[in-house]
């Protein structure tokens, strides 16, 4: 027998008691002697082999002309009728044939007849033209009852449901428009109707609730929602409504409030799970992952659940354990991509990069058209060094993403400008800066925030390869192109008083301030400016003005990192690291704090095994970073570990050829392993690169001492070059 829905099941559960009374009364009828079965029986031609009816809309049969109605109610006749209709319905629910849908209709309509004012009759059809998808008869039939009945609960509920199944297939149809305001205001009117009518039940109080926040009248779904609380404070679906509601209204913390306050032994996998969501919302990484272990443990075997739990784990960087998650959604289905990527992520930042790209690419495999893969493959070519290949992959993607006519909506822009991006800076690595000019000048085509992205990306590739009258330009354009915007005009100021144009700078910079919040980024860039120029005392007070703007975490760590720098230019070292410790406290991820302390500890200090620790993470979160590369080869190189100094202080230089400090580094690397020659070299080359450098880059002790180190290596290349021609023959 074919499987029935639950709500056929319970449609049936309902028509027991009529077939029950039915079948006294039948018995007292003598126009017919056959039970219903048998009177269906007989009165139906034999269904064609493996033809199929569905409960559908249809349109009835018109009925055979009824007789006058006896004035007199004939309830005998009445429940023989009505038991007859239910023994169609069975039929047209077990066989799928239509035309037992139409000979139930005719049956109600019978035995409506014989009791024209019984609820319960006309109830049961209206059920039975809203199930065979007859909406309009459904809602005309209940509204009739309402009229003769206004307080009949089973018509309101019935009503209500009719509305409700209307607008779960507007939002499940193609039309993505929202659901019909008018069907929906109908729905809240019968669940209003329908609580005043039944005030204890729960379910009611929830259905009202979700429908105000479809409509989104957040007070009455609140309303609704802790009503339902009230007759049962543990309600698991109304504590979850009401979380759901106040995050959706960005009050996440509330959101979390209303679930924690649920003891732990109480809350369900659900509960758990939506804490977790909201801890993760408030960055509060911890919790999160014990609200979503707590869930795991409940239903060990949800995915959704193991999944949030290893994304926040990812997060908190915790790689083994976000791993052990990862490998568990891979074994119940090995193909899936996304979370492919994501253990090849894991991979990479543990440094497995060979490990990582065979993953990577096993995802690609699965699924070439996923961005997000192709992104993780031209990253790890080019943390592997393997630019060529990565420049490849990314044209691809700059390709998959272009439209010929130049039209993108802000996702598409969004996408295409991060390979764009990516492409321009491997190109900028190769020192291709042509190449990298142009890739950056079609993110300033997308308009907006890539524009300005694009502007920075252009002015960096210039500064980078000494170019200054160009990066210059660059600014001008870019302020041309856009002369109400703060940032691209602070990019031009910052760029003028580098190269030597400070009052031209400052009174650019000074003439953007406001006298409110909004000044805060332009103090922090005036700073930065006086910071370079070596003006200590400006830097400071410019820093001094920002900070009762600064009332953010991010506003903090902002102020705290440079106010660590400028105390390390200061030479007030135990006053940059509590800077630096301030800022990690807040971001212990801040990749650009960690190389910064990590650097400073080991070029000023002996401590360097802590500075060891910190740049490590920075490069582990960072590998291409040239900068913190050359901090890593560094401290290796102090701590006498010459072999994996030199493999980063060469992968620093593929990636900075144009820093003068990295072709030092590698110079005393090669002095002190007996490789003068080379290191004459590369100190060569870094007096060449601070010749192109601005003068706010340069440090004259630091030339000296570079010269001094190159003529020292001249001499001994020189005497072992005559000690060579005095042993010719």
């Amino acid at each position: 027998m074919p499987n029935m829905t639950d709500e056929h099941q319970q449609i049936l559960r309902r028509n027991s008691r009529f077939l029950a009374v039915a079948a006294a009364a039948i018995a007292t009828v003598s126009l017919c002697s056959l039970s219903p079965l048998a009177y269906a029986q007989a009165t139906t031609s034999p269904t064609p082999a493996g033809s199929e009816v569905n409960i559908a809309p249809i349109a009835a049969k018109p009925s055979a002309p009824a007789a006058t109605p006896a004035p007199a109610v004939d309830r005998a006749t009445a429940y023989y009728h009505a038991a007859l209709a239910h023994t169609y319905e069975d039929m047209a629910i077990n066989y799928g044939r239509q035309e037992f849908v139409t000979r139930a209709v005719e049956e109600y309509k019978l035995a409506l007849n014989a009791d024209p004012d019984s609820p319960e009759l006309s109830v049961g059809l209206a059920e039975l033209y809203f199930r065979a998808g007859r909406v309009r008869e459904a809602i005309q039939t209940t509204q009739e009852l309402i009229k003769k009945n206004d307080q009949n609960l089973e018509a309101h509920k019935l009503l209500g449901r009719i509305y409700l199944r209307s607008l779960g297939q507007e939002q499940s149809s193609d039309n993505q428009s929202s659901p019909s305001a008018k069907v929906l205001d109908l729905a809240i009117a019968e669940y209003t109707k329908i609580i005043t009518l039944e005030p204890k039940s729960i379910e009611n109080h929830l259905l009202l609730g979700q429908l105000y926040t479809v409509k989104h009248d957040s007070a009455k779904a609140e309303a609704q929602f802790k009503a339902a609380q009230s007759i049962d404070p543990g309600s698991e679906d109304a504590i979850l409504n009401l979380a759901r509601l106040y995050a959706e209204n960005g009050d996440v913390k509330r959101s979390a409030d209303i679930l924690e306050a649920v003891p732990v032994n109480d809350r369900s996998g659900k509960m758990e799970f939506a804490l977790g969501a909201a801890y993760e919302q408030l960055k509060d990484l911890k919790k999160a992952i014990a609200a979503y272990q707590r869930s795991v443990d409940m239903d060990p075997e949800n995915l959704d659940v193991i999944r949030a739990l290893a994304q926040v784990l990812l997060a908190d960087n915790q790689l083994d354990e976000s791993m052990k998650q990862f490998q568990q959604l891979l074994q119940a289905d090995p193909d899936d991509v996304a979370t492919l990527d994501r253990v090849s992520e894991i991979q990479r930042r543990q440094g497995k990069y060979a490990q990582a790209l065979v993953t990577i690419r096993k995802a690609r495999a699965k699924d070439p058209s996923s961005l997000e893969a192709g992104y993780n493959e031209g990253l790890l070519l080019d943390v592997l060094g393997r630019y060529d290949e990565a420049v490849t992959v990314y044209k691809q993607m700059v390709d998959a993403t272009e439209h010929a006519n130049g039209a993108y909506t802000q996702e598409e822009k969004t996408n295409r400008s991060i390979f764009l991006e990516r492409l321009a800076a491997v190109y900028h690595e190769e020192n291709k800066t042509p190449e990298a000019i142009a890739t950056y000048q079609k993110m300033v085509d997308l308009g907006g925030d890539f524009a300005k992205r694009g502007y920075q990306g252009q002015v960096d590739t210039y500064r980078d390869a000494k170019m200054f009258d160009e990066a210059t330009d660059v600014c001008r354009k870019a302020v041309a192109a856009n002369p109400n915007d703060r940032d691209l005009k602070l990019l031009l100021a910052w760029q003028l008083a580098d190269t030597g144009k400070l009052d031209e700078g400052l009174a650019l910079a000074n003439g953007l301030l406001k006298g409110n919040s909004s000044d805060r980024d332009v103090y922090l860039q005036i700073s930065q400016i006086q910071l370079r120029l070596k003006h200590w005392k400006e830097a400071e007070e410019a820093l001094a003005k920002a900070e009762p703007y600064s009332t953010s975490k991010e506003d903090k760590v902002n102020l705290y990192l440079q106010k660590g720098a400028l105390a390390e230019r200061e030479k007030h070292y135990d006053q940059a690291e509590q800077f630096f410790q301030e800022v990690l406290k807040i971001d212990p991820n801040s990749a650009i704090t960690l190389n910064n302390l990590g650097y400073m500890l080991v070029d000023k200090t002996t401590r360097y095994a802590d500075a060891l620790k910190y740049i490590r993470k920075a490069v582990e979160l960072e590998p291409m970073n040239g900068a913190y590369l050359d901090s890593l080869g560094w401290v290796y190189f102090k701590l006498g570990q010459y072999e994996s100094a030199e493999d980063n202080l060469r992968k620093a230089v593929e990636r900075t050829s144009t820093d003068p400090s990295v072709h030092d580094h590698l110079g005393d690397l090669y002095e002190k392993t007996g490789r003068i020659r080379l290191a004459a070299s590369q100190w060569e080359i870094s007096i060449a690169e601070y010749a192109k450098s601005a003068s706010a880059d340069v440090e004259a002790t630091d030339v000296a001492k570079v010269q001094k180190k190159l003529e020292g290596a001249r001499v001994k290349l020189a005497k072992q070059e005559s000690h060579l021609g005095d042993a010719k023959p």
